[in-house]
């Protein structure tokens, strides 16, 4: 239910804070999440950099080459998109479009973590396949994607389910 209060702006039950109040704190709290998401992903991205100049790239086997390519471009693609809202923000500053940018920028944070958990999970199977060599490597990360899942999404969504007033 909206309320109008006497030649003031337009609140709303909860907060009792205007749109532009709301768009304001979820800004802060959706850039300081990125910035979590962000480093890993960069730190992740500049390692899989690296790998190509070693002596080991070489001697992989055209599979294990493969996966290391569709890792890179998961990882490069990951970084865009978690470091999107902070140039959405940038270049529409002063628009007075900041709920419109949350929306947009919460949309892109999204993506980045699932690029981010494919990047991770092609690169946990390229290090496993690398260093072990063993059948149980898909098992392995399956295992790993699983737990990914169980705590960046499954465990959330059942919060925002259980825990949201109706």
């Amino acid at each position: 239910m909206v309320a109008v209060a006497e030649e003031g702006p337009v609140r709303r039950r909860g907060r009792n804070e205007t749109e532009e109040e709301r768009a304001d704190r979820m800004w802060v709290e959706l850039i300081q999440e990125v910035r979590v998401a962000q480093t890993g992903v960069q730190i992740l991205f500049g390692f899989l950099l690296t790998v190509v100049f070693t002596p080991k790239y070489a001697q992989l086997e055209s599979t294990d080459q493969a996966i290391y390519i569709v890792t890179v471009v998961l990882g490069a693609c990951a970084t865009g998109a978690l470091i999107g809202p902070v140039s959405l923000h940038r270049l529409v500053a002063g628009r007075r479009v900041k709920p419109m940018a949350v929306r947009w920028a919460s949309r892109l944070t999204f993506v980045g973590l699932l690029l981010l958990l494919a990047a991770m999970t092609s690169s946990l199977l390229l290090i496993l396949r690398v260093a072990t060599h063993d059948s149980y490597v898909p098992y392995l990360v399956s295992a790993v994607v699983a737990w990914y899942v169980l705590c960046w999404f499954v465990l959330p969504l059942w919060t925002r389910r259980r825990y949201t007033s109706r």
